[in-house]
């Protein structure tokens, strides 16, 4: 177990919640580094992980499949989105004052570039934020056993992101960006979640964990949808300082709701398959590069969501 510990303590993005955009969908990466759930925070101490995140939301889609957006007459009676460039960063800090008890903290950052034909618009319309988004607080307790290989998890997501952004440029410069493309939902949610992991083989570690979160009311005419979040890997630990990785992620949210809501374009059920590689550069610091790539995606009227992504991060341990 202490050479597994040793070679993923920072696998694999953490626990997100995507983030629903109005005709987007569920936005964002669904990787797991919940290092608690994975067994790599049952000792004291601190860690802290940095990491970044890029995909390209640019391909259309209606239930299951995917739409052409020549087949759209343009203008048209809805929008049709065209991209959503996302390049995220993660601080992630994480303490356990026992082996039992721990909490971690959790600040993005983004970067979001969008365009979309909006409703009856002949010409695109163009966004750029960037800044903090909203920050999560989760504490978790793991001490019903001995082996600790079995934990749950309570926290909160803040309002700490902006949510009164505009539109830059195009047909709609100066009015109001769609609320679920902003840095924050403007609303507090609950998050409840349950782990476990352990071994499959001397040489082969594995893990599963689920995390729901529940908004606990809306802000200003909009209210995201439920979220859960059911993550499970494996992991092969016989090489020295090199351990490959493999995930499914499976996120699946509610519509929105609020008169600032894209009730008809908001909801999925997306599924991910994410192979990665973490490396020990030294006893206390790891570098990580993950791909996640679809393996199902069904969305709720018409939204667009990446055919990829790529995330990269340091993880050190104290």
């Amino acid at each position: 177990m202490k050479r597994i510990q040793a070679g993923l303590l920072s696998v694999l993005g953490l626990v997100t919640a995507a983030t629903p955009a109005r005709a987007c969908g569920a936005c964002g990466c669904t990787l797991n580094s919940d290092w608690a759930s994975q067994g790599y925070a049952v000792r004291p101490g601190f860690r802290f992980d940095l990491r970044y995140d890029y995909f390209n939301q640019d391909q259309l889609r209606r239930g299951t499949r995917s739409v052409d957006r020549a087949a759209f007459e343009i203008p048209n009676e809805q929008e049709v989105q065209e991209k959503t460039l996302n390049r995220n960063l993660t601080a992630t800090l994480d303490y356990s004052p026992s082996p039992d008890w721990g909490v971690t903290v959790l600040i993005p950052a983004f970067n979001r570039y969008h365009a979309t034909l909006a409703e009856g618009d002949v010409d695109p319309s163009m966004s750029q934020t960037s800044g903090l988004g909203d920050v999560r607080v989760l504490g978790r307790y793991q001490g019903f056993s001995e082996a600790r290989s079995f934990g749950v998890q309570m926290g909160l997501k803040l309002a700490t992101g902006r949510f009164h952004q505009p539109f830059q440029a195009g047909a709609q410069a100066g009015q109001p960006l769609d609320r679920g493309l902003q840095l924050g939902t403007g609303t507090t949610d609950l998050l409840v979640g349950a782990y476990a992991f352990g071994s499959l083989a001397p040489e082969w570690g594995c893990f599963g964990q689920v995390l729901f979160q529940k908004p606990l009311g809306e802000r200003e005419g909009f209210k995201p949808g439920d979220g859960v979040n059911a993550n499970a890997g494996v992991r092969y630990t016989g090489f020295a300082g090199l351990t490959p990785h493999l995930q499914l992620n499976l996120r699946a949210e509610g519509r929105e709701s609020g008169s600032q809501a894209d009730v008809e374009n908001s909801g999925a059920t997306l599924l991910y398959l994410s192979p990665g590689l973490t490396v020990a550069v030294t006893r206390t610091l790891q570098v990580y590069a993950f791909a996640q790539v679809p393996l199902h995606q069904r969305v709720t009227g018409l939204q667009i969501e990446p055919r990829s992504s790529v995330s990269l991060g340091l993880h050190w341990s104290f």
